[in-house]
């Protein structure tokens, strides 16, 4: 049962630890490292701190993660041209590589003349490059520039030459980092319908990409590295969301940090006083006869949160304040996609409703008994209408938050409770 569990896997990577140095401060010839040798001062950096994982045969994996946490390393390991520190990798079959662009190509030869080479590279005999020649040139769409020298080439022919050489090696594995974001957009989705194509004949592939549409197009699933460790390994659509909201959340710490003076609008009036987690992108306008004081969200258990599931109870909050008596108002709430795209909004009174009328101070509450929002992240707008329109408080983007861990093959901003 172990030997045939085994042979399914087309990698195994086991324990892998992988470090650099990294020199703060080196002379560049022999003269200066002779006469300034305290300058070689240089620290370890550990790129790759113990990472263990298998792809299957004809399995697509894709690598995600920051730039710096050790993906294109990984990719390097596979391919042997870097070797780990300790731990060990196997791979079963033949090896295909698209590292960096060009590699392997000398700018003096012809486009024909390096796909020799190149295809030699992968351990292709000549007689069979000679049968697959034709089929590299066409793929590559490359014809009228085949035998001029590769130094003429833009980096978009580099690219489409090096793919065509690359997925016409008849390989058991390929590794790819990075390089199709080269090229027209048209190229680019020629590329992936072949990889689907390579892919549904048996072939493993490991990709590299920021493209998250590439990647869930393409791959079973998603190893998302972090500080040279994996963080997470799974399904594509919820790794790839859970990366992606990592990466909003590190986006607005560091917007919040660069922006320490009071948020306001253009009359001076600060929102910081409305709630401790004031979004740092949120705006707002109006008189302010009549304004908010504090607003805050709470789960079905009455606890402040700003992340949900798709079907949980929210329960938001808000505090007022005027001077103004006698006044009747409306309140009303909107959520907005981070793509602006607008989802859903209500006033707390209905049509045919009386509007309430206010005293100095007191607190409103909106109960949503199910959120249908699917996942995603969400912007909160505020606002405070007078009976006749007028506009006493709004407040854009006052929070913002996050819908996820709903698994269901649903799309779109919104599900509906169905059989």
């Amino acid at each position: 049962m172990a030997a045939e569990s085994k042979q399914e896997n087309a990698i195994v990577v086991d324990h892998v630890k992988k470090h650099f140095k990294v020199f703060l401060d080196k002379g560049q010839s022999f003269k200066e490292r002779l006469l300034f040798r305290k300058r070689r001062r240089y620290e370890n950096r550990q790129v790759l701190r113990d990472i263990s994982f298998t792809v299957k045969r004809g399995e697509a994996v894709g690598l995600i993660g920051h730039n710096g946490c050790g993906k294109s390393t990984t990719l390097k390991l596979l391919t042997r041209i870097l070797y780990p520190d300790s731990g060990t990798i196997t791979i079963q079959g033949r090896v295909s590589s698209l590292i960096e662009l060009g590699a392997g190509f000398h700018p003096d030869m012809s486009g024909r003349e390096n796909i020799y080479t190149n295809a030699s590279i992968f351990g292709l005999s000549k007689k069979e490059i000679d049968a697959r020649l034709q089929t590299i040139i066409d793929f590559s769409e490359l014809e009228p520039f085949i035998d001029n020298p590769v130094r003429t080439y833009s980096s978009g022919m580099y690219m489409r030459l090096a793919f065509a050489v690359a997925i016409n090696v008849n390989a058991d594995v390929l590794l790819i980092d990075e390089i199709l974001a080269v090229g027209d957009v048209s190229f680019q989705k020629k590329c992936f319908e072949r990889l689907k194509e390579i892919k549904e004949q048996g072939t493993t592939i490991v990709i590299v990409s920021h493209s998250m549409e590439q990647l869930y197009s393409i791959c079973d699933r998603l190893i998302w590295l972090e500080e040279g460790k994996i963080k997470e390994d799974g399904s594509p659509k919820l790794i790839g969301m859970h990366y992606l909201d990592s990466m909003e959340d590190e986006r607005i710490a560091r917007l919040a940090e660069e922006s320490k003076e009071k948020l306001s609008d253009e009359r001076g009036r600060s929102i910081l006083e409305l709630t401790q987690n004031v979004h740092p992108e949120a705006r707002r306008d109006g008189s302010h006869e009549v304004r908010f004081t504090k607003v805050d969200l709470y789960d079905k258990d009455g606890n402040p949160c700003q992340t949900f599931s798709t079907g949980d109870k929210v329960v938001l909050k808000f505090s007022y304040a005027t001077a103004l008596k006698g006044i009747a108002v409306n309140f009303n709430m909107d959520f907005v996609r981070d793509n602006w795209q607008y989802c859903y909004g209500s006033g707390f009174a209905k049509p045919g409703d009386n509007l309430p009328v206010l005293e100095k101070e007191g607190t409103v509450t909106f109960t949503v008994e199910k959120l249908m929002l699917l996942p995603g992240k969400y912007y909160l707008d505020i606002g405070i209408n007078g009976e006749h329109g007028e506009l006493y408080d709004n407040v854009r983007n006052i929070m913002q938050i996050t819908v996820r861990d709903y698994v269901h093959n649903e799309f779109g901003p919104c599900t509906f409770e169905h059989d």
